[in-house]
């Protein structure tokens, strides 16, 4: 059965498909980084990291710091929930 945030991060993908975007789930293993974003994405040159998250649930510390850092790196990073999916497809579309 699909969790809540598996849903999110369907939805979020089914965005990036349609408008023809690279991206990838990030894959948590003992060799990477703490805290690395959901899905990795680059779209007409831009990197943008996306967390997706259910409900009322909140980043933690690690990935809060993530896409801060992404975002002094000069990419995009978005915080994703039910409720603000949209942002996905307005970000890209105004790139």
């Amino acid at each position: 059965m699909a969790t809540p945030e598996s849903k999110v991060k369907a939805l979020v993908a089914k965005s990036l498909r349609e408008l023809n975007a690279y991206y990838f789930f990030a894959a948590a293993n003992g060799y990477g980084r703490s805290g690395i974003p959901d899905i990795v994405c680059c779209y007409k040159g831009h990197f943008i990291g996306i967390e997706c998250k259910a409900g009322k649930n909140k980043p933690t510390a690690l990935q809060e710091r993530e896409l801060k850092l992404i975002h002094e790196a000069g990419g995009y990073s978005l915080l994703i929930n039910e409720e603000n999916i949209d942002d996905v497809r307005k970000l890209l579309e105004t790139l």
